[in-house]
């Protein structure tokens, strides 16, 4: 039987490093994953980076809602319509505002019996962690009904930090194993049971934050990179894009972290969709990628003009 296990946890935790990094572990031990991404905006852009080490069928992006709630069905079909492998496993990545206890609920009714019953891994920023102001609630019960909680930015937090996270997370969910990124044990994760552990309800219809997207031209350089994430207001619990730099004929991945640092990397192949700038959270309009995109373009033409 397949084994189904969805990664779950807050916006900018993590959830995209896993899932990479399990779907190359697997591929590198023989076994054939499959991978559904969810995201509020264009999915397809972490989902194409995957396509270095996997192929294009083998990835599907859901894009435009919910798989907790709205895009649950969705989900169902494109579980059950996976192809059977001598070495199978299905990789879910939810949307960072997911309610993990609901998905977790409707994802175990009317999957084919060729699959396990699915399981959770909560991803947890150890320097973010309950630092959300009025999202300290999703975040918290998104490790509820995890099997297994995997500890992130361990490296930007201290000791003591770290262990009242641990606290934190032992008091919320005791049954879950806590292991730090570097402690998974790929083969383990299929032999995974799934939580019996008690959840508290959370109304979720407020973590449906407004999300938009705009199309990102050309960059003088990766300075106007930073110079936009820092444009862009706080409210935005998530930003991210795509776009050349100067002539080149590449393409830079970027991403704003929860705690404002910017980081980037090359991006695989040319984006599906085109160079495009993402954001998810209040306030989350066009006009305001727009106004930013603006004002860095007239910024760097003064700067490199001088």
């Amino acid at each position: 039987m397949e084994a189904i296990v969805a990664i779950v946890g807050f916006l900018g935790a993590g959830k995209t490093t896993l899932l990479q990094h399990l779907t190359k572990g697997y591929i590198d031990a023989g076994w054939q994953p499959f991978v559904i991404l969810n995201d509020y905006e264009n999915a397809s852009l972490d989902a194409q980076q995957l396509t270095e080490h996997l192929a294009p069928q083998w990835v599907q992006a859901l894009n435009g809602s919910c798989i907790c709630c709205s895009g649950i069905n969705e989900l169902r079909e494109f579980v059950n319509g996976i192809p059977e492998r001598p070495k199978g496993i299905t990789l879910i990545e939810a949307n960072g505002t997911s309610d993990a206890c609901r998905l977790m609920g409707f994802l175990g009714v009317g999957i084919d019996d060729r699959f396990l019953p699915p399981v959770q891994i909560s991803v947890v920023d150890v320097k973010n962690w309950q630092q959300r102001g009025a999202h300290n609630e999703l975040e918290a019960s998104q490790v509820q009904v995890s099997s297994l909680i995997l500890l992130t930015h361990l490296d930007q937090a201290l000791a003591q930090r770290k262990a009242e996270v641990i606290g934190a997370l032992n008091e919320l969910n005791p049954q879950a194993q806590i292991l730090e990124f570097d402690g998974v044990d790929l083969m383990a994760l299929p032999q995974l049971a799934p939580s019996s552990n008690n959840a508290a309800a959370i109304e979720h219809q407020k973590a449906h934050w407004a999300s938009c997207s705009t199309e990102l031209p050309s960059l003088p350089d990766e300075h106007c990179i930073h110079e936009l994430c820092q444009r862009l207001p706080n409210s935005l619990l998530r930003v991210k894009g795509c776009t050349q730099i100067g002539d080149g004929s590449g393409y830079r991945y970027f991403e704003r972290g929860p705690d404002g640092q910017v980081s980037t990397r090359d991006f695989y192949g040319e984006p599906v969709a085109g160079a495009k700038l993402l954001a998810v959270g209040p306030g989350s309009q066009p006009a305001v990628l727009d106004k930013a995109i603006a004002a860095v373009l007239l910024t760097a033409a003064d700067r490199l003009s001088g």
